[in-house]
């Protein structure tokens, strides 16, 4: 990918993309933002949209669609069966990934949902290098559990460590060795580790996982919903991958795995989703449930429209210049944050710029959700919207107490060829000044607490007044300022 070099010595993420199409943005008053906190619970999922300036909450779902993806929405088939718009993407699947069989669905957490139900079976493990919320419902919904097993490293906060997304490979062959393939259901390996800040894998790990898996005779299954990301670390961080194109890179992950399934929400900027599959008969025994649950083998609960879009996306991502601006966009933010002494995860990585709730509001019991006070704070003070990564998205324990995170991170995800510099440049001013005034911020506590993945639509309140004299010291600063 070319090296752009400023003479003024700066290092600064350059689009590379024009913007043609552009949708209004609406910045409240800092009392508005408040009441629109308190309306919804302080819980940013249940914030409207209407209500924000920056959209930071996920990167599922609301990246920008380039104008060919456009133009291709338009020579959609929409024909029940045996429709030409998804012979096109499953050709494209087969030549990326080289898996014959595909099965269409309509996100990624479909795909988490046929998978569990084929393989997961009451008293079985399923070994990752590290879980995402919906993989592990689907896992214990039914009677599996997981192993995290990534290495010590991708739980320190502060490294250099260029994959700390890796797994433990010690780890996962005495686990194999111990428990055999009868009770192992698969082993799974997710690109950009969404929990624990976006951070990669390499291709050398992948490697020693197959080796591992062919050993003990277990599937290898691979969340690629974040490869796009990950594609560009591997090409920038291993060696083994410098002299490779990102398409050359992309099939030799593919080669390792036997079952790889993605949400397109996040890979190809498209609403969908997909499970690509090596072994035919693995394929007929998850086939049966895309029609019960999804729709017709040939588009899975998928819009055609979509489905030609994604083809076109899943190209798309085969572009250095696509697949690096979102990684380099989080850089420059990380970067910016540490110059300013905001603690954040490092290395930067994919997905969004991570900030630590542990240390930003080290004052708070992680029992009053450090990360969750940390995003409803940031909403008020800046009208940027992001997720809460940390005890408040883990689930509680069968007799009730809390399963604390390892990690209390505010992510701030970066939508692909979404926002600008300037844009950038504003969240990073309104959180340097939220941590100057860090001690105002206090904790919060459930009043509505649901059972099952809580962080959606659970509602909360804060345990004091701190809200109100957060929005007091803004105004005595910022005065009629917006």
């Amino acid at each position: 990918m070319p090296r752009i070099k400023f003479h003024s010595g700066e290092t600064i993420p350059l689009e590379m993309h024009k913007v043609r199409i552009v949708q209004k943005l609406t910045l409240l008053p800092i009392e508005d933002r408040l009441k629109a906190m308190d309306d919804a619970g302080n819980n940013t999922f249940l914030l409207q949209n209407c209500d924000v300036f920056m959209d930071m909450l996920t990167d599922s779902g609301v990246n920008a669609m380039s104008d060919q993806q456009l133009a291709a929405m338009m020579i959609a088939d929409d024909s029940y069966a045996g429709s030409a718009t998804y012979t096109r993407l499953e050709a494209k699947l087969r030549e990326l990934f080289g898996m014959h069989y595909i099965l269409p669905t309509h996100q990624g957490r479909a795909c988490e949902n046929i998978l569990a139900q084929t393989f997961v079976k009451p008293g079985t493990i399923v070994p990752m290098n590290y879980h995402f919320t919906t993989t592990k419902a689907h896992i214990v919904l039914n009677g599996g559990v997981i192993e995290e097993l990534v290495k010590k490293e991708g739980l320190e906060v502060t490294s250099d460590l260029p994959f700390k997304g890796d797994i433990d490979i010690e780890a996962l062959e005495a686990l194999a060795r111990k428990e055999g393939a009868d009770k192992i259901a698969f082993v799974r390996m997710e690109a950009g580790t969404n929990l624990i800040g976006g951070q990669p894998i390499s291709l050398a790990n992948l490697a020693d996982v197959r080796r591992v898996c062919d050993k003990y005779g277990l599937i290898l299954v691979f969340d690629a919903s974040l490869l796009a990301d990950n594609l560009y670390f591997m090409k920038e961080r291993e060696d083994s991958c410098k002299d490779l194109s990102i398409r050359e890179i992309t099939r030799r992950v593919a080669d390792l795995c036997d079952i790889i399934y993605f949400s397109a929400r996040k890979l190809g900027c498209v609403r969908g989703g997909g499970i690509c599959i090596r072994d035919e008969g693995l394929y007929k025994r998850m086939r049966g449930l895309v029609p019960l649950y999804e729709g017709f083998l040939t588009y899975g609960g998928m819009s055609v429209r979509e489905i030609e879009a994604l083809t076109v996306g899943l190209e798309e991502t085969m572009d250095e210049d696509m697949i690096n601006q979102g990684p380099q966009f989080i850089a420059y933010m990380v970067s910016e944050l540490l110059k300013r002494g905001v603690p954040v995860i490092t290395p930067a990585g994919g997905l969004g710029c991570h900030i630590d709730a542990m240390r930003f509001l080290d004052h708070i019991p992680q029992a009053e959700y450090r990360a969750g006070a940390l995003a409803s704070a940031c909403y008020i003070a800046s009208g940027v919207r992001g997720m809460e990564r940390g005890t408040l998205s883990e689930q509680r324990n069968p007799d009730g107490t809390e399963v604390f995170s390892n990690m209390e991170l505010l992510r701030l995800a970066m939508p692909r060829r979404v926002f600008t510099r300037s844009q950038v440049d504003y969240a990073i001013d309104r959180i340097d000044w939220l941590y100057q005034n860090r001690k105002m911020i206090d904790g919060l506590v459930f009043v509505e607490e649901p059972e099952i993945l809580r962080f959606f639509y659970g509602r909360l309140k804060p345990v004091s007044d701190w809200q109100e004299k957060l929005v007091a010291k803004f105004r005595a600063d910022f005065g009629d300022s917006l």
